[in-house]
């Protein structure tokens, strides 16, 4: 059960620091430590960092450190690019840089089991037969802890339905094999059966992995969800502290009812914005494509404005692999999938492949900061200069929702895209059903 959540309108940082102070109480009498000596925090990156859960894991690396306890952080990046000292310290603030260590999902793993491939064909409905290697951070499952405090914020996502809770494990501190067998097991069963789902067969095979592999670890949650404000600003709704899968339901639950827009009509034409301090890939900007793009018409238009965009993979050779194929229909992939050698050896990025893709259903027009006109043509979107792109949507002048620019168009404009999903109500209703209807 959830040990302990608060749930309101809004919900102060001053309360928040409390909720945190609380964990660290009751974790002692819950999980029978008798004292606090050595402690694993596991935040997001910084794709996250709107949610501040930077700030809170400072809060507590600071209260733990000072009570004597030797704190360690590793960020859960599964295959995202480690960060710099300066994203460091723009996150997590004073948090000696020493104290933080970049999670190596190449050679930097352990594993400690592995989901047969019976339990994932069934659930994936036989549209999946592999097995998935649980490999997971080396020093998560080797080294000693009193305690281990995973923080994060609940959100639609794209494999998982939704995202945090023991993602955290399975995908921020994953190894090659694991992020490769899910991210393709999601991309075949279907991202749009997956957005904004409680219950995935992805999830669900972490579930399976959780509770046989990592059972004895003494761990807990901290999970928060933001809505906006009436400044348009995200602001915490809801804090959920525990150890079990219902403090998942009851921040998913908290989520889905607050972070889906729904259209009674599809959307001619979406404008994302991804920010430039915390999106600098496609890989990591697409959020703009999974959350939107069972809200856009048929013929429809994307437009990502993304001025931080530099490259299109995270790592130099899922770049390399996005730069030959481009962004593909599932059914291409899939089929491609089954001969060439190169998406066989990093089935996470063949996956995104498949994650970035419209089907041909609209049209994705990419603004990147770093990025030209023939590299974006190359992979089979359509390009757009951002300036000229931030100067006619103007962030300071957009309002989140329908906007009709002076020319007459109309335009859905949505300024953080990873905080949220966005869908017509057909889409929703018209899918597979979700494994877990609680």
């Amino acid at each position: 059960m959830t040990w302990f959540k608060e749930e309101a309108r809004f919900i102060s940082r001053p309360q928040i620091e409390a909720m945190c102070d609380r964990l660290l109480d009751e974790a002692k009498e819950r999980l029978g430590i008798a004292e606090y000596r050595r402690v694993l925090l596991l935040p997001p990156d910084l794709t996250r960092a709107h949610s501040g859960t930077g700030w809170m894991t400072e809060y507590l690396y600071h209260r733990l450190d000072a009570a004597g306890t030797e704190v360690h952080v590793i960020p859960t990046l599964g295959q995202h690019v480690p960060h710099t000292r300066e994203d460091n310290e723009w996150m997590f603030g004073s948090i000696p840089e020493e104290r933080i260590h970049a999670h190596d999902w190449k050679n930097g793993v352990t594993n400690v089991g592995t989901i047969p491939a019976e339990f994932v064909r069934e659930q994936t409905g036989g549209a999946v037969d592999w097995e998935m290697p649980v490999d997971l951070n080396t020093m998560l499952v080797t080294e000693q802890w009193d305690l281990i405090i995973n923080v994060g914020h609940v959100v639609p996502h794209e494999v998982l339905g939704f995202a945090n809770h023991n993602k955290n494990y399975f995908i921020g501190l994953g190894g090659k094999r694991l992020l490769g067998a899910s991210h393709m097991a999601s991309a075949v069963y279907g991202i749009e059966n997956n957005l904004g789902n409680l219950l995935t067969p992805v999830r669900a095979c972490f579930n399976y992995a959780e509770e046989h592999f990592l059972g004895h670890l003494p761990d807990v949650y901290l999970q928060v969800v933001m809505d906006y404000d009436d400044d348009g600003k995200l602001a915490h709704t809801g804090v959920y502290v525990g150890d079990d899968l219902e403090t998942y339901y009851d921040a998913a639950r908290a989520s889905r009812e607050q972070n889906f827009t729904l259209f009674d009509e599809p959307a001619d034409k979406v404008v994302a914005v991804m920010q430039a301090d915390e999106f600098r890939a496609t890989w990591v900007a697409n959020k703009a494509v999974y959350r939107t793009r069972m809200a856009i018409a048929d013929g429809g238009e994307l437009l990502v404005i993304a001025p931080g965009v530099e490259r299109f993979g995270e790592q130099p050779e899922v770049d390399e692999l996005i730069r030959r194929y481009g962004y593909l229909s599932q059914a291409e992939v899939i089929d491609l999938y089954r001969t060439q050698a190169d998406m066989q050896d990093i089935p996470h990025g063949t996956a995104h492949l498949v994650h970035g893709s419209s089907e041909g259903r609209f049209t994705i027009t990419y603004a990147p900061g770093h990025l030209g006109k023939e590299e974006i043509e190359s992979v089979g979107y359509q390009y757009m200069d951002v300036e000229e792109a931030q100067r006619r949507y103007d962030p300071a002048v957009m309002k989140d929702g329908w906007n009709t620019m002076p020319d007459g168009e109309r335009v859905f404009y949505i300024s953080t895209p990873s905080a949220g999903l966005w869908s017509t109500r057909e889409k929703l209703e018209n899918r597979d059903t979700e494994l877990h209807t609680a």
